[in-house]
C-alpha cells in the first residue's frame, strides 16, 4: 500500500517555521517509511488544505495520514479536521486523521529536555526542586485548549520548586501576570518555557513586547529562556505514534 502523510499546521510567514517543518517531515518520511510526507497550512499564507491535499492525491496514493500539528486540542483543529473531511468524498483515497500534539507524555518530555538544556547552556547546576518554570502558551478561548495546558503543568509540577503559566494572548494570566506571580515566589533562577511549536513572530517578536517590559519591572534574581519545542527528535517519534494510532486501527 502506498501511503503518504501530510501536517497540516497553523501557519506562519516566517521562514523559520517553513525550514522546521520541511526538516520534520523529511525525517518523518525517512523513519515511517511513507511514499512522501508534506506540509500545508490552515491560514495566514499557503498552501491552504485544499492545495495541500490536492497534491497529495496527485501523488497517487492508497492511503492519507493527516496529521493537525497543533499542541492544543482547541478550535483551530477542528476546522482542519473538517476542511479535510470535505475532500474525503472526492476521492478513493482512504484518510485518516490523527489526534493533535496535545495530552502527551511526550510534550512533557520535550519540555523538561528543553529546561534542563536551558539549564545546562547558562551553567547553573541547582538541583530541579530549587528550580522554578514559567510556561508561556499562545492562548485559546476553547476549553480543551486549557485542559492541555494544565496537562503539562500537572505533570511538571513534581519536578520543580514551583510550575506555572501565562498566555501571549486571549486569556490570562497574561505574561505581565505571570512574571508578576513567579516574582513573588522570590526563585533563585526562574527558567521561562517558551511553549511554542515554531520559531515564528510570536517566538522572535511578539512575546517580547510583553516579557521584556515584565521582566524589567520584575526583581528576579535570574531568568533564562528555552528554545521553543522546534525540530526536536522527540517531536518526530510523536508525529509517527499519533499515525500509527490510527493507521492501524482502520
Amino acid at each position: 500500500m502506498k501511503r503518504g502523510l501530510l501536517l497540516i499546521d497553523r501557519g506562519s510567514r516566517e521562514l523559520e517555521a517553513k525550514d522546521e517543518l520541511e526538516y520534520i517531515c523529511k525525517k518523518v518520511q525517512q523513519k515511517g517509511g511513507y511514499t512522501f510526507v508534506n506540509y500545508c497550512f490552515l491560514e495566514v499564507v499557503p498552501p491552504f488544505i485544499e492545495e495541500g491535499i490536492t497534491g497529495c492525491l496527485k501523488e497517487k496514493i492508497d492511503a492519507l495520514t493527516i496529521v493537525p500539528y497543533f499542541l492544543y486540542p482547541g478550535k483551530k483543529v477542528k476546522i482542519a479536521v473538517s476542511e479535510a473531511a470535505k475532500l474525503q468524498v472526492k476521492t478513493k483515497v482512504r484518510f485518516v486523521v490523527t489526534k493533535p500534539m496535545s495530552m502527551h507524555k511526550t510534550m512533557v518530555d520535550i519540555v523538561n529536555s528543553k529546561i534542563e538544556s536551558a539549564l545546562k547552556k547558562n551553567n547553573i547546576a541547582l538541583p530541579n526542586n530549587k528550580v522554578d518554570v514559567l510556561v508561556i502558551g499562545h492562548g485559546s478561548k476553547d476549553p480543551n485548549a486549557q485542559i492541555s495546558m494544565k496537562y503539562v503543568i500537572d505533570n511538571l509540577t513534581p519536578t520543580y520548586r514551583n510550575v506555572s503559566h501565562c498566555f501571549l494572548e486571549i486569556e490570562e494570566p497574561n505574561i505581565a501576570q505571570g512574571i508578576q506571580k513567579c516574582d513573588k515566589d522570590n526563585p533563585e533562577v526562574l527558567v521561562i518555557v517558551f511553549y511554542f511549536l515554531h520559531e515564528g513572530a510570536h517566538v522572535k517578536r511578539d512575546i517580547y513586547q510583553d516579557l521584556n517590559p515584565a521582566l524589567e519591572k520584575s526583581s528576579l534574581k535570574k531568568t533564562i529562556i528555552t528554545e521553543h519545542i522546534g525540530t526536536d527528535e522527540k517531536m518526530i517519534d510523536f508525529v509517527l505514534e499519533r499515525a500509527r494510532e490510527v493507521e492501524n486501527a482502520n
